[in-house]
């Protein structure tokens, strides 16, 4: 099965409500469609969102790398050949983590298709549903509150907080969604690099001692800070969790090396695609590391990709995969159901998702 063709497209869906970070503020999904075809006419798909203060990619950037270096690289490559198919995406152009992401996705997908068993099974095959939490953007104490409550009336009961814009609310942010979720409702904290390390040890100390009883917090320090993250997960208590610090395997390593957090934040879009989130989760097994798994802004074409790799890896024990649930609209069919808090796993073979669009011109034929 060779490839033929490798085309890009874009897309764009209204979130439910704006996302708001320390890092940025969206009110819609607008991502590249990557559509990888082989000589038998099969079809894998593949998503990448432009995140500019994480990856630093745009649409026209993700574009350009797929169409004029991934491209004519992979044209004729074996699909059958996963290894060496990957090796040639991974050196064809240097970063671009999230337009590889897509291709490696789409081909992923075409080689579980060949198999004809689902992907996830492809990958370990150790769970046929996940639970996923749901971002609750960062704005007043008072609108977060709020947010959150309508979240656990969707059914979520993992609620991942946005903070670190205005630091000096962070503290009155988490108290308020506490109190207003109650004690039973698993709450997880998200800087996004926005805190200097005595600000995180201070701020996060100040939870602890109101009681406040958080899952984890996630990336308090700039992701090039190793030492800085070391310092905060030493002075506090509540296990810390690196994201944007974690891009590679040798991140990786890294990290667990400093004792820079308790866990680890794998996301397609920092790794390349899931064959180098694979190579992370080798890591963290021999290092006896469990993993989050992670999605940027992203619709369920690639958030199904990354439901794959955490239902196939047991490293991997948490899942933020709550991109369709911001989003208003699903544009593709089939694949894994998100049902608000529940991921449930596909069985038929690939992603098994398919564009709508794609849907609709077959029936027309």
């Amino acid at each position: 099965m060779k490839i033929t063709d490798i085309r890009t497209s874009e897309f764009s869906v209204p979130l439910r409500t704006p996302f708001k970070t320390a890092l940025r503020t969206v009110t819609a999904i607008h991502d590249v469609l990557v559509t990888v075809t082989t000589d038998d006419g099969r079809h894998g798909y593949g998503e990448a969102p432009p995140t500019a203060p994480i990856t630093g990619e745009t649409i026209g950037s993700i574009r350009c790398a797929v169409e004029e270096f991934i491209r004519p690289a992979l044209l004729g490559r074996e699909i059958e050949d996963l290894d060496g198919t990957m090796h040639v995406l991974h050196t064809a152009i240097l970063h671009n983590t999230s337009a590889k992401a897509a291709v490696d996705m789409a081909i992923y997908d075409l080689y579980a298709q060949e198999l004809g068993v689902p992907l996830y099974r492809l990958l370990g095959g150790s769970k046929t549903e996940l639970e996923t939490d749901l971002t609750i953007s960062v704005n007043s104490p008072e609108e977060m509150a709020a947010d959150s409550l309508t979240a656990v009336g969707r059914g979520f009961r993992i609620l991942k907080i946005k903070v670190g814009l205005q630091p000096e609310l962070d503290l009155a942010r988490i108290q308020a969604v506490r109190k207003a979720v109650g004690p039973k409702i698993a709450i997880r904290v998200d800087a996004n690099q926005g805190w200097s390390p005595a600000q995180a040890v201070r701020i996060i100390r100040g939870m602890e001692d109101a009681g406040l009883t958080l899952d984890l917090v996630e990336q308090p320090v700039k992701a090039a800070d190793l030492d800085g993250m070391a310092y905060v997960r030493r002075n506090v208590s509540t296990s810390i969790l690196a994201d944007e610090s974690v891009f590679s395997s040798v991140d990786a390593m890294a990290v667990i090396q400093k004792g820079a957090a308790d866990f680890l934040n794998i996301k397609l879009m920092k790794t390349g695609g899931i064959y180098g989130a694979l190579q992370i989760c080798s890591i963290a097994e021999s290092c006896g590391v469990t993993c989050m798994v992670g999605c940027m802004l992203e619709s369920s074409l690639a958030v199904s990709a990354a439901a794959h790799l955490a239902a196939g890896k047991r490293i991997i024990t948490r899942a933020d995969l709550d991109g369709p649930g911001l989003c208003s609209a699903n544009p593709y069919l089939g694949g894994p159901q998100f049902l608000e808090n529940r991921i449930i796993m596909n069985e038929n073979p690939g992603l098994g998702i398919l564009p709508k669009w794609v849907d609709e011109t077959e029936k027309m034929q």
